[in-house]
């Protein structure tokens, strides 16, 4: 779990020893491609931090197409907030895209870790700070972007991830089919 120790002494300040009883609170899983980690209507028991590999969140449109909302890889954090917050049912799935190890902790540990770890409410109020203003700045480009630029945009912003993830996914989460994906791809090879 190198990974995680490397990752929160970008945040906050922690030894070892907070660190050692810091991971008591974690669990780690090993996810199969495509296991589905929360399913639509179930209870969001878990925030997931991804150790190695790629999840996904995603809802099921009326039309029954799926809408990918977000993406987690290495060393992000993934979770349906609202439900995990609120302790209600979700109204999202989170799947593995590919074979991941991750950490998870559950909601009842989540406080525990809060409230005996103060370290960790600035580390977690800073990656929530993150996220938010990330989000922030896709709800602008969703507005202000072309499909084209959507999609040159973020091939510029993770252009190895466009190799790893099946282009369908890339598409969904642009919004847009996998056809229109192929199209704009097409046009910039010529």
């Amino acid at each position: 779990m190198e990974i995680f120790w490397t990752h929160l002494r970008k945040f906050v300040e922690i030894d070892e020893a907070e660190y050692a009883a810091v991971t008591t609170y974690f669990e780690v899983l090993e996810c199969k491609k495509k296991e589905n980690l929360l399913a639509e209507g179930e209870l969001s028991k878990f925030n997931y931090f991804v150790l190695n590999g790629c999840l996904r969140k995603f809802f099921v449109k009326q039309n029954g197409a799926e809408q990918t909302t977000q993406f987690a890889l290495e060393t992000w954090w993934i979770a349906d907030l609202f439900s995990f917050e609120k302790q209600q049912v979700a109204d999202c799935y989170i799947q593995a895209v590919e074979k991941s190890t991750v950490l998870r902790i559950s909601y009842q540990n989540y406080v525990k870790l809060l409230a005996a770890h103060p370290v960790m409410e600035s580390y977690f109020r800073k990656i929530y700070q993150i996220n938010t203003a990330a989000s922030e700045r896709r709800i602008r480009y969703l507005y202000e972007f072309s499909r084209e630029e959507s999609y040159l945009h973020f091939r510029n912003l993770f252009p190895d991830f466009i190799q790893r993830i099946p282009q369908y996914l890339l598409a969904s989460y642009l919004g847009f089919t996998p056809e229109y994906l192929s199209e704009i791809r097409a046009k910039l090879r010529s």
